[in-house]
């Protein structure tokens, strides 16, 4: 007898991509009328790659990052996150999602002036529910190399000591992706260059998906691949 199962019809379908967007477009106004930002973008990005978003200014490339991680919604198209439709969800459905399996590190490092090193780091996980925030959060921060700042306040810290803070609290939550839009682009050569190295350390160590805005080519050229943007279209 053949005892070969047959798969339920009801199983799920797991997609093996982490991200996919599917002729994702992002039209505003204008007084010419309706200008597309992104247009026509499908890709599918895979768990524990390291992608770069590349382009001269106004190509889209921050709006195409910002459709990715769900912060905006597209005009058309979709964007998959491990299988859930974004934009299928509310603004606080997003939020949730986001917090639970994203990490974001921008060019400002957007920590809170009243909070300490440590309890910057430990925000997303008290968020989270976690018991053990505070241990985490010193480990995350011992990870970047800043084991002796953490009751320092941001106001205290140096641009890269302030954006390895950020680094320690995008990843403390061991995100599915991390997104990060020009984490150089406000650090002198030498910082951005250290800064940079904790980045693609902490992406291989955590195996989390990267997914990298820059105009710094030293730092695209370490990703497993670039996309190229154009005019709001991903051209290569």
């Amino acid at each position: 007898m053949n005892t070969m199962q047959i798969p339920s019809a009801q199983a799920p379908v797991v997609s093996e991509s982490v991200l996919k967007a599917e002729d994702l477009c992002k039209h505003v106004a204008s007084p010419e009328g309706p200008l597309a930002i992104v247009h026509d973008v499908s890709l599918d990005i895979f768990p524990g790659e390291s992608v770069a978003i590349v382009g001269t200014s106004g190509a889209g490339k921050s709006t195409l990052l910002a459709l990715l991680a769900g912060l905006d919604l597209p005009t058309s198209g979709r964007v998959l996150l491990e299988g859930t439709d974004l934009t299928q969800l509310d603004e606080d459905g997003r939020a949730r999602l986001r917090a639970q399996r994203v990490g974001f590190v921008f060019q400002a490092f957007h920590l809170i002036p009243s909070l300490t090193a440590l309890e910057n780091v430990m925000l997303p996980l008290e968020l989270a529910g976690r018991a053990d925030a505070r241990g985490a959060a010193f480990e995350a921060l011992q990870s970047v190399g800043l084991k002796g700042r953490t009751g320092h306040y941001p106001r205290q810290l140096s641009g890269g000591e302030q954006q390895r803070v950020a680094l320690a609290r995008a990843f403390v939550v061991k995100p599915a992706v991390l997104f990060a839009d020009e984490p150089t682009g406000n650090l002198d050569a030498a910082t951005g260059a250290r800064v940079g190295e904790l980045l693609f350390e902490l992406n291989a160590s955590l195996h989390t998906t990267l997914v990298l805005v820059t105009h710094d080519r030293a730092l695209a050229s370490r990703c497993e691949r670039e996309l190229k943007m154009e005019a709001g279209r991903v051209i290569g």
